[in-house]
Protein backbone atom coordinates (compact mmCIF):
# COMPACT_ATOMS: atom_id res chain seq x y z
CA UNK A 1 0.00 0.00 0.00
CA UNK A 2 2.97 2.33 0.44
CA UNK A 3 4.44 1.55 -3.01
CA UNK A 4 3.65 3.40 -6.24
CA UNK A 5 4.56 1.66 -9.49
CA UNK A 6 5.25 3.80 -12.52
CA UNK A 7 6.12 3.56 -16.19
CA UNK A 8 9.64 4.49 -15.15
CA UNK A 9 10.25 6.76 -12.17
CA UNK A 10 9.58 9.69 -14.53
CA UNK A 11 5.89 8.85 -14.48
CA UNK A 12 5.89 8.85 -10.69
CA UNK A 13 7.31 12.38 -10.71
CA UNK A 14 4.48 13.41 -13.02
CA UNK A 15 1.88 11.65 -10.86
CA UNK A 16 3.12 13.42 -7.74
CA UNK A 17 3.01 16.82 -9.45
CA UNK A 18 -0.47 16.21 -10.83
CA UNK A 19 -1.68 15.05 -7.43
CA UNK A 20 -0.25 17.75 -5.19
CA UNK A 21 0.28 20.86 -7.33
CA UNK A 22 -2.37 23.24 -8.65
CA UNK A 23 -1.74 26.06 -11.14
CA UNK A 24 0.36 28.71 -9.43
CA UNK A 25 1.79 26.36 -6.82
CA UNK A 26 5.53 26.25 -6.28
CA UNK A 27 8.33 23.67 -6.23
CA UNK A 28 12.06 23.90 -5.57
CA UNK A 29 15.08 22.00 -6.91
CA UNK A 30 18.63 22.70 -8.11
CA UNK A 31 19.54 24.49 -11.33
CA UNK A 32 21.85 21.71 -12.56
CA UNK A 33 19.76 18.65 -11.92
CA UNK A 34 17.34 16.34 -13.72
CA UNK A 35 15.48 18.46 -16.30
CA UNK A 36 12.25 16.50 -15.94
CA UNK A 37 11.49 18.24 -12.63
CA UNK A 38 11.03 21.70 -14.11
CA UNK A 39 9.48 20.40 -17.33
CA UNK A 40 6.69 18.58 -15.48
CA UNK A 41 6.07 21.38 -12.97
CA UNK A 42 5.77 23.96 -15.74
CA UNK A 43 3.55 21.66 -17.79
CA UNK A 44 1.20 21.65 -14.77
CA UNK A 45 1.23 25.50 -14.77
CA UNK A 46 3.28 25.54 -11.60
CA UNK A 47 6.27 27.67 -10.70
CA UNK A 48 9.67 26.27 -9.86
CA UNK A 49 12.75 27.82 -8.30
CA UNK A 50 16.05 26.28 -9.42
CA UNK A 51 18.66 27.09 -6.81
CA UNK A 52 22.29 27.38 -7.97
CA UNK A 53 24.55 24.53 -6.98
CA UNK A 54 27.48 24.95 -4.63
CA UNK A 55 30.63 23.35 -6.05
CA UNK A 56 28.52 20.87 -8.01
CA UNK A 57 26.36 19.92 -5.02
CA UNK A 58 22.77 20.66 -4.00
CA UNK A 59 22.69 23.66 -1.66
CA UNK A 60 20.02 22.49 0.77
CA UNK A 61 20.30 25.62 2.92
CA UNK A 62 19.43 27.84 -0.05
CA UNK A 63 16.71 25.43 -1.10
CA UNK A 64 15.18 25.71 2.37
CA UNK A 65 15.32 29.50 2.12
CA UNK A 66 13.47 29.32 -1.22
CA UNK A 67 10.44 27.53 0.24
CA UNK A 68 7.36 29.75 0.37
CA UNK A 69 3.76 29.39 1.52
CA UNK A 70 2.92 28.13 -2.00
CA UNK A 71 5.67 25.49 -2.07
CA UNK A 72 4.23 22.01 -2.37
CA UNK A 73 7.28 19.94 -3.37
CA UNK A 74 11.07 19.82 -3.22
CA UNK A 75 13.00 17.59 -5.64
CA UNK A 76 16.40 16.23 -4.57
CA UNK A 77 18.26 13.93 -6.96
CA UNK A 78 20.65 11.88 -4.86
CA UNK A 79 23.03 11.05 -6.51
CA UNK A 80 22.47 14.02 -8.75
CA UNK A 81 22.15 13.76 -12.50
CA UNK A 82 24.32 15.09 -14.21
CA UNK A 83 27.02 15.88 -11.62
CA UNK A 84 27.08 12.51 -9.80
CA UNK A 85 27.38 14.24 -6.41
CA UNK A 86 25.38 13.43 -3.29
CA UNK A 87 23.87 15.25 -0.35
CA UNK A 88 25.12 13.67 2.86
CA UNK A 89 23.43 12.27 5.94
CA UNK A 90 24.20 15.48 7.84
CA UNK A 91 22.94 17.68 4.97
CA UNK A 92 19.63 15.84 4.80
CA UNK A 93 19.19 15.73 8.57
CA UNK A 94 19.55 19.50 8.89
CA UNK A 95 17.24 20.07 5.95
CA UNK A 96 14.51 17.70 7.13
CA UNK A 97 14.58 19.24 10.61
CA UNK A 98 13.67 22.62 9.12
CA UNK A 99 11.40 21.90 6.15
CA UNK A 100 7.68 22.65 6.71
CA UNK A 101 5.56 19.57 7.39
CA UNK A 102 3.19 20.30 4.50
CA UNK A 103 5.96 20.20 1.87
CA UNK A 104 6.51 16.87 0.10
CA UNK A 105 10.23 16.10 -0.23
CA UNK A 106 10.98 13.85 -3.20
CA UNK A 107 14.27 11.97 -3.02
CA UNK A 108 15.08 10.73 -6.52
CA UNK A 109 17.47 7.81 -5.99
CA UNK A 110 17.72 6.52 -9.55
CA UNK A 111 21.46 5.89 -9.18
CA UNK A 112 21.51 4.86 -5.52
CA UNK A 113 22.75 1.34 -6.17
CA UNK A 114 26.07 2.73 -7.44
CA UNK A 115 26.83 4.75 -4.30
CA UNK A 116 29.88 3.74 -2.25
CA UNK A 117 30.12 6.74 0.11
CA UNK A 118 29.44 6.00 3.80
CA UNK A 119 27.89 9.49 4.00
CA UNK A 120 24.93 8.52 1.82
CA UNK A 121 21.73 9.13 3.81
CA UNK A 122 19.10 6.58 4.77
CA UNK A 123 16.09 8.46 3.46
CA UNK A 124 13.81 5.59 4.45
CA UNK A 125 14.35 6.62 8.07
CA UNK A 126 12.37 9.81 7.41
CA UNK A 127 9.54 7.82 5.87
CA UNK A 128 9.48 5.48 8.87
CA UNK A 129 9.38 8.54 11.14
CA UNK A 130 6.25 9.81 9.39
CA UNK A 131 7.69 12.66 7.32
CA UNK A 132 6.11 13.64 4.01
CA UNK A 133 8.70 12.12 1.73
CA UNK A 134 8.66 10.06 -1.44
CA UNK A 135 11.69 7.94 -2.36
CA UNK A 136 11.97 7.06 -6.04
CA UNK A 137 13.88 4.14 -7.52
CA UNK A 138 14.12 2.79 -11.06
CA UNK A 139 15.02 -0.43 -12.84
CA UNK A 140 16.46 1.54 -15.79
CA UNK A 141 19.98 2.03 -14.42
CA UNK A 142 21.93 -0.69 -12.62
CA UNK A 143 19.30 -3.34 -13.41
CA UNK A 144 19.46 -2.57 -17.15
CA UNK A 145 15.71 -2.65 -17.80
CA UNK A 146 15.32 0.83 -19.32
CA UNK A 147 13.37 -0.46 -22.31
CA UNK A 148 10.71 -2.04 -20.10
CA UNK A 149 9.97 1.27 -18.34
CA UNK A 150 9.34 0.45 -14.71
CA UNK A 151 10.14 2.27 -11.49
CA UNK A 152 8.68 2.59 -8.03
CA UNK A 153 8.15 5.09 -5.27
CA UNK A 154 8.02 4.49 -1.52
CA UNK A 155 5.92 6.90 0.51
CA UNK A 156 3.17 7.19 3.11
CA UNK A 157 0.00 5.20 2.55
CA UNK A 158 -2.03 8.42 2.59
CA UNK A 159 0.07 9.80 -0.26
CA UNK A 160 -0.16 6.56 -2.24
CA UNK A 161 -3.94 6.60 -1.92
CA UNK A 162 -4.14 10.14 -3.27
CA UNK A 163 -1.78 9.38 -6.17
CA UNK A 164 -3.84 6.33 -7.11
CA UNK A 165 -6.83 8.61 -7.69
CA UNK A 166 -5.05 10.25 -10.64
CA UNK A 167 -2.98 7.29 -11.82
CA UNK A 168 -4.24 5.57 -14.94
CA UNK A 169 -5.11 1.89 -14.49
CA UNK A 170 -2.63 -0.61 -15.95
CA UNK A 171 0.15 2.01 -16.15
CA UNK A 172 2.82 -0.69 -15.84
CA UNK A 173 2.71 -3.84 -17.94
CA UNK A 174 2.91 -7.35 -16.53
CA UNK A 175 6.11 -8.23 -18.40
CA UNK A 176 7.93 -5.28 -16.81
CA UNK A 177 6.65 -6.27 -13.37
CA UNK A 178 7.86 -9.87 -13.77
CA UNK A 179 11.25 -8.67 -14.99
CA UNK A 180 11.53 -6.21 -12.08
CA UNK A 181 10.82 -8.91 -9.51
CA UNK A 182 13.44 -11.16 -11.11
CA UNK A 183 15.95 -8.29 -11.15
CA UNK A 184 15.53 -7.73 -7.42
CA UNK A 185 16.63 -11.34 -6.85
CA UNK A 186 19.62 -11.07 -9.21
CA UNK A 187 22.08 -9.80 -6.62
CA UNK A 188 25.08 -11.17 -8.53
CA UNK A 189 24.30 -8.88 -11.48
CA UNK A 190 24.11 -5.83 -9.21
CA UNK A 191 27.33 -6.73 -7.42
CA UNK A 192 29.14 -7.29 -10.73
CA UNK A 193 27.84 -4.00 -12.14
CA UNK A 194 28.97 -2.15 -9.02
CA UNK A 195 32.43 -3.71 -9.28
CA UNK A 196 32.81 -2.82 -12.97
CA UNK A 197 31.62 0.71 -12.28
CA UNK A 198 34.02 1.17 -9.35
CA UNK A 199 36.98 -0.10 -11.34
CA UNK A 200 36.03 2.02 -14.35
CA UNK A 201 35.64 5.09 -12.17
CA UNK A 202 39.09 4.62 -10.66
CA UNK A 203 40.61 4.13 -14.13
CA UNK A 204 39.01 7.31 -15.49
CA UNK A 205 40.01 9.32 -12.42
CA UNK A 206 43.64 8.25 -12.93
CA UNK A 207 43.55 9.10 -16.63
CA UNK A 208 41.85 12.45 -16.05
CA UNK A 209 44.46 13.35 -13.43
CA UNK A 210 47.30 12.37 -15.76
CA UNK A 211 46.10 14.61 -18.61
CA UNK A 212 44.84 17.49 -16.49
CA UNK A 213 41.08 17.09 -16.91
CA UNK A 214 38.89 18.68 -14.24
CA UNK A 215 36.11 16.44 -12.94
CA UNK A 216 33.69 15.97 -10.06
CA UNK A 217 34.11 12.76 -8.03
CA UNK A 218 30.99 10.73 -8.71
CA UNK A 219 28.69 8.38 -6.83
CA UNK A 220 26.86 7.37 -10.01
CA UNK A 221 27.79 5.59 -13.24
CA UNK A 222 28.92 8.72 -15.06
CA UNK A 223 31.47 11.51 -14.58
CA UNK A 224 30.94 15.25 -15.05
CA UNK A 225 34.09 16.86 -16.45
CA UNK A 226 35.69 19.78 -18.30
CA UNK A 227 38.61 19.87 -20.73
CA UNK A 228 39.09 23.65 -20.58
CA UNK A 229 37.75 23.95 -24.12
CA UNK A 230 34.29 24.57 -25.54
CA UNK A 231 32.15 21.57 -24.64
CA UNK A 232 30.23 21.54 -27.91
CA UNK A 233 33.46 21.43 -29.92
CA UNK A 234 34.74 18.51 -27.83
CA UNK A 235 31.39 16.72 -28.17
CA UNK A 236 31.40 17.11 -31.96
CA UNK A 237 35.03 16.01 -32.24
CA UNK A 238 34.40 12.94 -30.08
CA UNK A 239 31.41 12.06 -32.22
CA UNK A 240 33.66 12.00 -35.29
CA UNK A 241 35.86 9.54 -33.39
CA UNK A 242 32.83 7.29 -32.84
CA UNK A 243 32.49 8.12 -29.14
CA UNK A 244 29.25 9.58 -27.79
CA UNK A 245 29.33 11.72 -24.64
CA UNK A 246 26.90 14.36 -23.37
CA UNK A 247 27.39 18.11 -23.70
CA UNK A 248 25.92 19.74 -20.59
CA UNK A 249 26.42 23.38 -21.59
CA UNK A 250 29.50 25.58 -21.69
CA UNK A 251 32.64 23.56 -21.03
CA UNK A 252 30.72 20.88 -19.12
CA UNK A 253 30.56 17.31 -20.40
CA UNK A 254 29.37 13.98 -19.03
CA UNK A 255 30.60 10.50 -19.85
CA UNK A 256 29.06 7.21 -18.82
CA UNK A 257 31.46 4.75 -17.19
CA UNK A 258 31.63 1.73 -19.49
CA UNK A 259 33.40 -1.57 -19.81
CA UNK A 260 37.23 -1.49 -19.66
CA UNK A 261 37.69 -1.48 -23.42
CA UNK A 262 35.09 1.29 -23.79
CA UNK A 263 36.78 3.41 -21.14
CA UNK A 264 40.15 2.99 -22.87
CA UNK A 265 38.67 3.97 -26.23
CA UNK A 266 37.07 7.05 -24.67
CA UNK A 267 40.37 8.18 -23.13
CA UNK A 268 42.26 7.59 -26.38
CA UNK A 269 39.75 9.71 -28.31
CA UNK A 270 39.69 12.39 -25.61
CA UNK A 271 43.47 12.71 -25.66
CA UNK A 272 43.35 13.12 -29.43
CA UNK A 273 40.59 15.74 -29.64
CA UNK A 274 41.74 17.75 -26.62
CA UNK A 275 45.39 17.74 -27.67
CA UNK A 276 46.61 16.32 -24.34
Amino acid sequence: DAVILGNGSNEIIELLVRTFMSPGDHAVTSDNSFSVYHLIVRAANGNITMVPMQDGHYDLKKIRESITSRTRMVFIANPNNPTGTIVTTADVRDFMNSVPEDVLVVFDEAYAEYVTSPEYPDDMSYLRAGHNVAILRTFSKIYGLAGLRIGYGLTKIEITNMVNRVRQPFNTNSLAQVAALAALDDTSHVENSRRINKEGKEFLYKEFDSIGIKYLPTEANFIYFQTGKDGREIFDAMLKEGVIIRHMGGQNLRVTIGLPEENRRFISALRKVSGR
